[in-house]
């Protein structure tokens, strides 16, 4: 079969300050054994590091023309996300993530699926990794319903229709009829998403052959602010599809709210115990104990399917659970706040959304 009888792909990366991975990402998709890779498109935020330089040496100096840089001076992912639309000249949109690292027939295999399958959007799980041990305790997490919320796409063994997908592999033609991403701080994936369901129930699908592994934050200030704006995002999601209930994004700010009107009510109704502190020592113990069972879990795979970093520096097992019973509250506090945050900022100051 000719290059051309294979759809073409354009491969769209937001960037920023990703120096560090950019490189590994490129080369992942300039190694793919697909036939019509058209081009990579590289949508940078400014990077203060050397992303730029990087991506523009890749391309010039080792003579990859399909490679463009492409700048993004808003800094939001979503906006990112539809420079690189428009940009694009591939039948197919294929969306990467610089925190990633790809199996090395991803490419076919989002193609395969999309080809095969009725959906609209199709991707692989979100499998996490870990170099580092305050990422090992995230990449624990992941695997805990505390962590993940019971979301399909975290599950690597799922094959089926679902209500998104990590990252996403579609037809141009279909998000541009969409009009691209919607353009707000985080959750532009979800919500697309919800808009392709509206006219097809089977609009998106999973493959757990199509093999991609993510590497979470590395400090706590940076998880804490991911998902500080994981719940911005999904707030502003559920403003716009309100006749979704879309359960699973909203528990934390359900869970916590609940938790806050409880101990008000304690303090308030000073003729009555409502036990607060007890129950919320019996939360602390739960998590600890999540915490453990989960870590006791995947003891038998952490090194082989979770750790990719020195074998030297891994975590001992006090260290994986200590981590992950810290991640687990601060991903709930986390997207509570800026659920909380962007409820108050839309209502009561009446500031536009993104």
């Amino acid at each position: 079969m000719s290059v051309n009888s294979y759809p073409s792909v354009s491969v769209v990366i937001p960037t920023y300050n990703e120096e560090d991975n950019v490189e590994a990402v490129i080369g992942s998709f300039l190694n793919s054994k697909y036939p019509n890779i058209l081009e990579i498109l590289v949508v940078d935020g400014e990077s203060c590091d050397r992303t730029p330089e990087i991506v523009d040496k890749l391309a010039h100096y080792h003579y990859k023309p399909q490679i463009k840089l492409l700048n993004n001076p808003y800094r939001i992912q979503s906006i990112a996300l539809n420079i690189g639309l428009q940009a694009s000249r591939g039948d197919i949109f294929l969306r990467a993530d610089a925190h990633c690292r790809y199996s090395h027939d991803y490419v076919e295999k989002c193609i395969e699926t999309l080809l095969t399958t009725k959906a609209s959007n199709v991707g692989g799980a979100q499998r996490f990794v870990a170099q580092e041990k305050f990422q090992a305790g995230v990449a624990v997490a992941a695997n805990s319903f505390l962590g993940n919320g019971g979301a399909k796409y975290r599950n690597p063994q799922y094959n089926g229709y679902a209500d998104t997908v990590f990252l996403g592999c579609l037809w141009t033609k279909t998000l541009l009829s969409l009009k691209g991403y919607s353009h707000q701080i985080t959750n532009e994936d979800a919500e697309l998403n919800q808009r392709l369901l509206k006219d097809d129930s089977e609009a998106i699908y999973i493959n757990s052959q199509i093999k991609v592994w993510y590497f979470p934050r590395k400090t706590w200030k940076s998880l804490f602010r991911q998902y500080f704006n994981y719940g911005r995002g999904r707030y502003l999601t559920s403003q716009k599809h309100r006749q979704d209930w879309q359960l699973r994004g909203k528990l934390p700010f359900l869970g916590l709210s609940g938790v806050i009107c409880w101990a008000i009510a304690d303090l308030v109704l000073f003729s009555r115990n409502l036990y607060t502190k007890e129950l919320f020592i019996l939360g602390i113990l739960c998590i600890l104990i999540e915490s453990l069972r989960i870590n006791f879990k995947l003891q038998s795979k952490f090194h082989t399917e979770i750790w990719c970093g020195n074998i030297d520096a891994a975590p001992s097992f006090f260290n994986r659970w200590l981590n992950c019973a810290i991640v687990i509250p601060t991903i709930v506090v986390a997207h509570f706040s800026g659920y909380a945050y962007q409820f108050f900022r839309s209502k009561i100051l009446r500031i536009p959304n993104y």
